[in-house]
């Protein structure tokens, strides 16, 4: 199935997507890498406020290279996730919508994004200018000495992604992989 996602971005939203829908993205959403949630963290664990409202946020596991002239971004290919499965539960827990990135994930972020009714969501990995052109602006709000690992703001049109993960728990690499073996094994 295909959906629309537009700001606002809830949890009543994306509630129906299931492992295997394809969805367009429209709206803001942040850039962090591992460095970039570890030290988000670090913040949540001193009482302060991270750089952006994590409530409800949507957060693109993405390293972009730098913007060429007239663009806004670089190269915004998705990074392999399990760098973040340390943070991710933990950002779930405080309202996090949606990861953005490439790749399985371990037992505790599939375990927190059927907690929180959240979803986990790959984009496609490979074609990086590609992902890039359906991001219309890109500003750093935080951590700009990390360079390409510092979070960004960014604003994207009908940015293409695959749920893997959905709230009910559905897996789209599990799904994948009985599919594979149920289909070798006739």
């Amino acid at each position: 199935m295909e959906h629309i996602l537009t700001e606002p971005f809830t949890k009543d939203k994306v509630k129906e997507y299931r492992a295997g829908d394809r969805v367009l993205i429209t709206g803001t959403i942040y850039t962090a890498r591992d460095a970039a949630h570890k030290r988000i963290v670090e913040m949540l664990d001193r009482g302060e406020r991270p750089p952006f409202d994590i409530e409800n946020s949507i957060i693109y596991y993405v390293g972009p290279t730098p913007a060429k002239p007239g663009m806004p971004i670089g190269s915004a290919g998705p990074t392999t996730s399990y760098r973040m499965d340390a943070y991710a539960p933990r950002l779930l827990d405080l309202g996090q919508l949606a990861m953005i990135g490439k790749g399985q994930r371990d037992e505790s972020v599939c375990e927190a994004v059927v907690r929180n009714g959240a979803i986990y969501f790959a984009a496609i990995g490979g074609a990086a200018a590609l992902m890039a052109r359906q991001i219309r602006s890109a500003e750093v709000i935080a951590f700009e000495e990390l360079g390409a690992e510092a979070v960004r703001r960014l604003y994207v049109e009908e940015l293409p992604l695959t749920v893997v993960l959905d709230s009910a728990g559905g897996d789209l690499y599990r799904q994948g992989r009985e599919e594979y073996l149920k289909s070798v094994a006739k």
